[in-house]
């Protein structure tokens, strides 16, 4: 069964695409098919991977809009068995055209069902907002990781948060299977660090994951180089903190 996992958080910064991509990097590492899907018009995760956005004729604009079939849109990377459905600077454009769409909270959930049988994981990794691309990305999700920055002002926009899934709920429906918090940038030595684990803890009450994301140098080094954590600096502490992430992960009994 293909999981569908949504990487999200409303605030920028939280490690949400590094997420992302390096978990894509250790699904792949560990022997499954992963297609990540870059719906933020930064195209982040589309640069992280070593794709150059002026360069693409199709990105997911033109699968949003429904121009063309979304698998005529993916990329391999340069990792085996790791493809991604790039971003562009259209999408933006995006969060106002689909608001005139019927059913429009659905659109990414029914452009991905064809693909579902192609891939072990599909990776999403929606703006750091909370407009229509965010919700697409929810609605299509089976699973939630909330990266949460170990710095004070990431509690507040988890509150936030939780009330987007309370709406989900109560208007489409919607429920997860599971939703997980997940610490980035954490310091052990740092008191603020280790408060903020406590705090969250108590918002994701056993739904905390074990692993920790260090902060590291090289995790942030990585996307200017057009390299995943795994190829860039295999053996630096953020790639042994993915590489446990993704063992959970798969380890989950859904």
């Amino acid at each position: 069964m293909t999981r569908v996992i949504s990487i999200i958080n409303e605030k920028g910064g939280s490690g949400k695409t590094t997420t992302a991509v390096s978990l894509g990097a250790f699904l792949t590492k560990n022997g499954k098919k992963v297609l990540l899907c870059d719906l933020d018009p930064q195209g982040n995760a589309t640069t992280s991977l070593g794709l150059d956005l002026k360069h693409l004729s199709l990105n997911f604009y033109h699968a949003l809009s429904q121009q063309v079939p979304l698998k005529d849109i993916i990329k391999p990377t340069s990792l085996f068995n790791f493809d991604i459905a790039p971003a562009s600077a259209d999408l933006a454009g995006s969060n106002i055209e689909l608001l005139d769409k019927e059913n429009r909270e659905n659109i990414l959930s029914n452009i991905l069902s064809p693909l579902k049988e192609d891939y072990d994981f599909i990776l999403l990794d929606p703006p750091p907002s909370l407009g229509i691309l965010t919700i697409n990305a929810l609605i299509a999700a089976d699973e939630v990781i909330v990266p949460i920055q170990c710095e004070f002002f990431a509690l507040k926009s988890l509150d936030e948060l939780f009330e987007i899934f309370n709406l989900l709920k109560r208007n489409l429906n919607k429920e997860f299977s599971q939703i997980f918090g997940l610490l980035t940038m954490y310091d052990k030595r740092n008191i603020l660090s280790r408060e903020i684990a406590k705090e969250a803890e108590k918002k994701f009450p056993g739904k905390m994951l074990e692993t920790v994301i260090p902060r590291s140098i090289r995790l942030a080094e990585a996307p200017k180089y057009g390299k995943t954590i795994l190829q860039y600096a295999p053996e630096s502490k953020g790639a042994r903190a993915y590489e446990s992430l993704a063992e959970e992960i798969i380890n989950f009994k859904i």
